[in-house]
Parts: structure tokens; sequence; C-alpha cells
């Protein structure tokens, strides 16, 4: 399926059952959600779906499931998250022929490159497959910052599609824009910057609270890309204290948590990640009801 890189694409979850071994069933059903919701397409496997905390056998179990779940609906997208660039090479070898539309592609993990080891990286990956990729930069996460120059120079891999960008740094956009034209489609990957970044170019937003809030976020992608600002901003206003949720280094456990009291899904994490207790639990339950309280159906009439 040809992607079609604008709109909505959420970071899925990936839910676990008590044991910590994969759910297929519920994570198949929350994917089936967020389509119904009307989201734009579908990344598997970013840091929100807990890609390095799943053995190789297992990704590529949730990238079938997801393909059979959400068949010519969205495009399904995953990510690439390996330690070494030969194993990158070889998942997004193994993704492309279980049938995903496009590749999410990391730095390596552990390694903390340096600028002439990343651009070779990135390009080993590019002509390792035919697919179209999106490059992630979040060096706030993953301590390798891709600068704009770096990405003038991956201008030349046909590949390259789009850019997540994740510095939390919204100059970014304008940086890019400045440095590389429309060489590269521009994706918000920080929830709360969203919004200032739609009206700096972006054409895209990789979401990790549309897990919890889909039937939200799509309206506020709606209304911020129809022109309708003031009611966006109303929205937004609601929804940032939410979205904030998603730059802290717990944000896997913060958005599963949200999507458990939404109803969407489980809040199990695999160790070494744990669930939250004790006063963090409550604080973050606290932003996530006052929300659920307060949400759209009731404020867009205000």
């Amino acid at each position: 399926m040809k992607v079609s890189w604008r709109g909505v694409f959420p970071a899925a979850t990936t839910q676990f059952l008590p044991d910590h071994a994969l759910d297929l069933k519920n994570t198949a059903r929350h994917l089936d959600a967020m389509i119904r919701a009307g989201v734009h397409g579908m990344i598997m496997l970013g840091t929100v779906g807990e890609n390095c905390s799943l053995e190789y056998g297992e990704k590529l179990d949730v990238l079938r499931m997801a393909i059979e779940t959400i068949g010519r609906r969205v495009p399904v997208l995953t990510g690439v998250a390996e330690c070494s660039t030969k194993l990158a090479c070889r998942f997004a070898a193994d993704a492309r022929k279980i049938g995903v539309d496009g590749l999410m592609v990391l730095p390596a993990m552990v390694y903390k490159s340096d600028p002439r080891e990343t651009v070779t990286h990135f390009r080993a990956v590019a002509k390792a497959t035919d697919l179209p990729i999106m490059v992630y930069n979040n060096p706030v996460s993953y301590s390798v910052d891709i600068t704009p120059p770096m990405f003038a120079d991956l201008a030349d891999e046909p590949n390259f599609v789009a850019i997540k960008e994740s510095s939390e740094n919204v100059r970014r956009i304008t940086d890019l824009k400045n440095e590389c034209g429309d060489r590269y489609l521009l994706f918000c990957g920080v929830d709360d910057l969203v919004l200032e970044s739609i009206i700096l170019g972006a054409v895209g937003w990789v979401s990790g609270l549309v897990n919890a809030f889909p039937g939200e976020n799509r309206l506020l992608w709606d209304l911020a890309t129809s022109g309708k600002m003031d009611e966006a901003l109303h929205l937004y206003r609601w929804y940032t204290p939410l979205l904030h949720l998603d730059t802290h280094v717990k944000l896997v456990q913060y958005i599963k948590l949200a999507q458990q009291e939404c109803g969407l899904g489980s809040e199990i994490v695999r160790p070494p990640r744990l669930p939250l207790a004790g006063k963090e639990r409550e604080e973050i339950l606290a932003i996530i009801h006052r929300g659920i309280a307060t949400r759209p159906g009731k404020i867009m009439s205000v």
C-alpha cells in the first residue's frame, strides 16, 4: 500500500499478558479501535511499542498480526531499532517480506554514534530495502542528533521520505525547511508541540497519547489543518496536560496507564519497565482522570 504521508500516525503500544507474554489479541483490538476513530496510518514497534524490550521473533509476530488486523485500511510502518547496523538491515528486509508499507528508522541503539557513523548507519538501512523511510530524530531519548545539515547530506537517498522530528526544539521545523527545502515531509514527534509544528509546516503527527484518546487526537488534527485555529487552540489547552505525558522518560508507562483508564488496553509493561506505583501513580492518574472528566464532548460547547 502506498503511504500517504499526512495526518495522525499512532505510535502504537504493544499489549502484554500478566506474565509479560505478547497479548496479540488485545493489541489487535486496540489497533482496530484507533483506525475506527479515524487515524491515517499506524506505526508498530516504536518507542511506545517497546521495540527494544521485544525479542526479534516477537517483533515479526507483532508485524504479522498488524498486517492481518489492519488489512489495507491504513498504511502500516514499523520501527527499526536495533543495536547493530547489520541487524537493522536484516530487520528492514524481514519486515518488507511480511508486508509493511514503510519503515521508521532509528539510530543504532546503546552506542551513541557520531555524525559520520550516524549517516553511515542510515544510508546502510536505506540501501537494504526499497521501502519508503521515515527517519526518527530523537536526541532527547537516544542521545544521537540528526541535524539539518546531516539531513541535507542524506537527501540523495531516494528512500528517505519523511522526518519524525522529536528534538523538543520546534525551531527545527523551520531550520529543516531552510536547510532542505521541501525535500522531506515533516512529522511532529512530540505530542505537546503539535499545534506549533503544524503552524510551522508539519504535515503529520506521530502521536503517543492517541493510544488513549484517538477521537480527540483526530479532532485536534482536523481543526488545526482546516484553519479552525480558535477551536483547535481550545481543544489543545484541554489536551496539553495529557500530551505532556509524552515527554517524560516513563512515557510508555504513562501512556499505557492512560490507555487503560480509557478502556482501550492494559498498563502492563515489560521489565525493566514497571507499572507506576505510589505517589507518582496517584499524580499521573489525577491528570488522566481530569482529562477524562473534561474531555471534548463537554468542553467544545464552552
